[in-house]
């Protein structure tokens, strides 16, 4: 049976959806390395809307997870209710503001912050069958709200981030945007990206990684 990744989206933007270059560089190596794919997002209103011009919410305005994840996708997604692990053998979630504001409220609420029920129970079902979990970018910091205390995970260096992973009872690891940080028990992959990176080439390369250590952790 040929390998097949779910990759969960937020929405379509780095400040109120999924980074579109992630997204994208993470759809790229899937596809280099022969691996099927299929995007999901949850069929939810987002938080807000972000203006990417100037970086302001627009009052009034409102857009929908699963639709405008669809730009991303080209169309081809599902509702994140429709995702079971028994269908894949990995599951990666790029980042974004997105991860911050729609699949979870770490935005808002920091290291109170409650992570979306539908992603939980997804993410838990990966876990258990100890199926290899990719996340990027800010993505990260809802692992222990989504998986438990104790699995190390690097968003960077950024120390307020970081130090809300401690306190929510994670491991967080220093990382270069170019490197990953792997726990190997719990078989999640963890990459800095935009988090760090100031040019596509160097969040390509800590992205690379990440999709290449999954695709290797399926195999074993």
């Amino acid at each position: 049976m040929s390998k097949r990744v779910a990759v969960i989206l937020s929405g379509c933007g780095v400040f109120d959806g999924s980074e579109i270059y992630e997204t994208t560089l993470t759809l790229l190596r899937l596809d280099q390395l022969g691996i099927d794919y299929r995007c999901f997002a949850p069929d939810i209103e987002q938080h807000h809307v972000v203006d990417h011009r100037n970086g302001e919410v627009v009052p009034g305005e409102t857009r929908h997870v699963l639709v405008e994840s669809a730009r991303l996708a080209r169309g081809e997604i599902a509702p994140l209710s429709e995702l079971a692990s028994d269908d894949f053998g990995a599951v990666i979630v790029p980042g974004g503001f997105g991860a911050t504001k729609n699949l979870s409220d770490f935005a808002q609420a920091g290291d109170g912050m409650q992570v979306l029920g539908e992603l939980v129970e997804v993410l838990e079902g990966f876990h258990r069958d100890r199926k290899p979990i990719g996340m990027m970018c800010i993505s990260p910091v809802m692992v222990p709200r989504l998986l438990g205390p104790g699995i190390s995970v690097t968003i960077g260096h950024a120390p307020g981030v970081s130090g809300a992973i401690s306190a929510m009872g994670g491991l967080h690891r220093s990382c270069s945007v170019e490197d990953i940080v792997v726990d190997f028990e719990n078989r999640v992959v963890t990459t800095p990206a935009y988090m760090l990176a100031t040019r596509i080439s160097e969040a390509a390369t800590g992205i690379f990684k990440l999709v290449d250590r999954v695709n290797e952790m399926m195999e074993l």
